[in-house]
């Protein structure tokens, strides 16, 4: 177990020097190509989005922006506490997860932990060998995730069939099934896919727990500071969708593919599709313009980030 602790650069091991690590030119061009890719992606985007309309359709409400930020925040935030008690991250590694997060979001999942695996490589000094921690952070984020969707999907079994009928039956059992499954393939192989001791994976699953809950209680409000008129009901079926779509590995832009599932179920003139798509669209405006803001830098100076 001492072994596996020592490999990652964990807090125990404060009294033994940092593993020394020139980055290689593979690392280099990886956060390179990352960097380019999600510029172009960005810059394409940009091009075919009409910010003036989806800004005058935004709320005014200081209340919802206050939980819009928080809500928004909360992903590289959490993941920085964890990383900061892994491998004593200064505070500018949020900047790294906040790139992680939007190269997720608008290029292509999992492409944010590939440059966030070369970012911590190009920095030796905060970590040995930062590949088993992001990728125990990662499965454990999956496995939170799973847990959450599965109780909110029991508290909202009864309400489904009453309010979304096109969510109920087959839908429902086959979304179950799916997150149940991965859940159970995760915890009977733990033992060869984590690379921490269980100390660090004990506190890294409380921060996602604790993570989840907090965006789906920010979800909610921005739902309510926006439609307040809409039952609480319709909160929860829509937090639990949302959760759903969250679950979808390999799928950019998911705020976007929860905002076409709540319009298809609920209808183009309800208000509460439209307020989904709203802040959907919001959210996607968001990582564009902090993706260009991110990145130009890179290009601009000679440096690697």
């Amino acid at each position: 177990m001492a072994s596996r602790a020592l490999a990652v650069g964990t807090p125990y091991d404060h009294e033994l020097p940092a593993l020394e690590i020139r980055p290689r030119q593979w690392q280099a061009w990886l956060t390179r190509s990352i960097s380019a890719a999600l510029l172009i992606t960005v810059v394409l985007r940009l091009q075919n989005f009409g910010f003036a309309a989806s800004i005058a359709a935004l709320p005014k409400s200081f209340g919802f922006w206050l939980a819009f930020a928080a809500y928004y925040l909360s992903l590289p935030f959490s993941e920085w506490l964890i990383f900061r008690r892994l491998w004593r991250l200064p505070a500018k590694g949020i900047a790294a997860l906040l790139r992680k997060l939007v190269s997720n979001e608008i290029l292509l999942g999992y492409s944010g932990e590939a440059y966030f695996y070369a970012w911590a490589r190009q920095h030796a000094k905060l970590v040995a060998t930062p590949f088993g921690a992001i990728k125990d952070v990662s499965i454990l984020s999956a496995l939170a995730g799973n847990l959450i969707t599965i109780v909110m999907l029991a508290i909202s079994w009864p309400l489904v069939n009453d309010l979304a009928p096109a969510l109920h039956g087959q839908t429902i059992a086959a979304s179950s099934a799916f997150v149940l499954g991965v859940s159970f393939v995760i915890l009977a192989f733990r033992n060869r896919l984590f690379s921490l001791e269980s100390s660090a994976l004990g506190f890294i699953f409380s921060i996602h727990i604790a993570r989840l809950l907090v965006t789906t209680i920010l979800a909610g409000i921005m739902w309510h500071l926006a439609m307040p008129g809409v039952p609480l009901l319709w909160l929860v079926i829509l937090a639990t969708l949302q959760l759903l779509v969250s679950r979808l590995p390999f799928v950019p832009s998911k705020d976007l593919v929860f905002a076409s599932l709540a319009v298809f179920l609920i209808g183009n003139s309800s208000t509460v599709s439209i307020v989904v798509t709203m802040i959907a669209t919001a959210i996607v405006m968001t990582h564009l313009v902090l993706g260009a803001l991110l990145i130009l830098p890179e290009f601009v100076r000679k440096e690697e980030i």
